[in-house]
């Protein structure tokens, strides 16, 4: 017979990047004891090499209309910033049918609402984990620019501003020249002709401030078994076993928040929602001026950010398994895409070159609450802002987690949808 859950006492928390970190928090908050389980190391996986933005006014869903308008023919070009290289995988090409379905204005909007509440109380999270000891600043994004080539580039960026705050998700932003976005950021070319500075936005030094949020997560009493890969969990209707090379550890409740890994333990439990591997690549390069905020070329798909000193520049969405490795093709691509907007940098002396697996969903929602086994819980699938949205979704999972009831900004995210 399978019980209704106690409240647990015991949870086990299975992965340790943002996510499954800030739920191990959250979950200490609200008085359960946590383990937690990690494949590799701390923030091994996307959390580790990514722009580290906290831009609410850009978490909206990946599948759009604008994808379908690239063309399939451009994602099939190494160069692209989108790359869907051929496969015979049947995991794949149910994926990117179920994408390409999304890519309406219609489901648009109606994942947009579903973030509409979320984006809200995103940057609240990160403020309640610093009240709680993290110690890792947060830092505004002044200014935060988003640049162009042309005037007509930016066009789709407004009309996507203007339909988030018809939707009652208000952005503040300027409509900048050229010049006015060089005066800014002198790292920018005269390549430059538009640009779009948003405000309220913040950025975080990813390996910097996870490397944080474990430190309070170990404070607080948890163990974080590192090179710790978890095979299997079981339900026996009172309690679940997690089995890893150490054994079967008993839980009262266990979290699994693996990346684009998720379907591997979450299949057995009644999630079949895809989870694909979209795999962004970084690297950092000196700059004679760094900017004193982040800068996005969106139509490149190139993200920059100031960290440690260097510029780190991430781009691409490369459809392909997680365990590939990292393929310099598509950090040339970069390189390539990057050169004419920015001065002052040396593109050749790269550092710290990376790939990391960003957990994709066809519908460009996460994957977040109970599975088919109520002491089981799915915590994934946030594409691009899993570190936006990893601690707001700690808090929330957390809630359901201990009280046995989802929130309501958690329904349009429910794994078994």
């Amino acid at each position: 017979m399978n019980r209704p859950p106690r409240r647990p006492g015991r949870v086990a928390v299975v992965g340790a990047g943002m996510v499954g970190l800030a739920t191990a928090w959250f979950l200490q908050q609200r008085g359960a004891d946590v383990d937690v389980f990690e494949r590799r190391r701390v923030a091994a996986g996307s959390s580790w090499g990514n722009a580290g933005w906290l831009t609410p006014a850009l978490t909206t869903p990946l599948p759009e209309p604008a994808v379908l308008r690239h063309g399939v023919r451009a994602a099939l070009d190494p160069a692209s910033p989108v790359y869907v290289p051929i496969s015979l995988e049947a995991s794949l090409w149910r994926f990117l049918t179920g994408f390409a379905r999304n890519c309406t204005t219609r489901r648009w909007r109606r994942g947009m609402v579903a973030y509409r509440s979320v984006n809200r109380q995103a940057l609240d999270a990160f403020d309640e984990l610093a009240a709680g000891g993290v110690e890792a600043p947060t830092r505004p994004a002044d200014p935060f620019l988003v640049c162009f080539a042309h005037d007509r580039e930016r066009a789709a960026l407004l009309e996507e501003l203007g339909e988030l705050e018809r939707l009652g998700q208000k952005v503040g932003y300027d409509v900048l020249t050229g010049p006015q976005a060089r005066e800014r950021a002198p790292i920018l070319t005269e390549h430059v002709g538009a640009a779009v500075q948003l405000h309220d936005q913040r950025f975080i030094d990813p390996p910097q401030y996870l490397a944080a949020l474990a430190d309070a997560v170990r404070g607080r009493g948890a163990v974080v078994h590192e090179n710790t890969r978890v095979f299997d969990t079981f339900d026996d209707g009172e309690q679940v076993f997690v089995r890893c090379r150490t054994g079967m550890h008993r839980y009262d409740a266990v979290v699994i928040a693996t990346g684009a890994w998720l379907p591997e333990l979450t299949y057995r439990h009644g999630v079949r929602m895809p989870v694909q591997a979209g795999r962004g690549y970084s690297f950092s390069v000196a700059a004679e001026q760094l900017p004193e905020g982040p800068i996005y070329l969106p139509t490149q798909r190139i993200a920059c950010t100031p960290l440690g000193g260097r510029l780190r520049i991430a781009g691409m969405m490369e459809f392909r398994d997680p365990d590939e490795p990292l393929d310099q093709r598509r950090v040339q691509a970069i390189v390539n895409a990057a050169r004419p907007f920015l001065q002052g940098v040396d593109l050749t002396d790269r550092r710290d070159e990376w790939v990391g697996s960003r957990p994709c969903t066809p519908d460009g929602l996460p994957v977040v609450g109970p599975t088919a086994s109520p002491r089981v819980f799915a915590a994934g699938g946030h594409g691009m802002w899993g570190i936006v949205l990893g601690p707001l979704t700690g808090r929330l999972l957390a809630e359901a987690v201990v009280t046995g009831t989802a929130p309501y900004e958690l329904q349009a995210f429910r794994p078994l949808r």
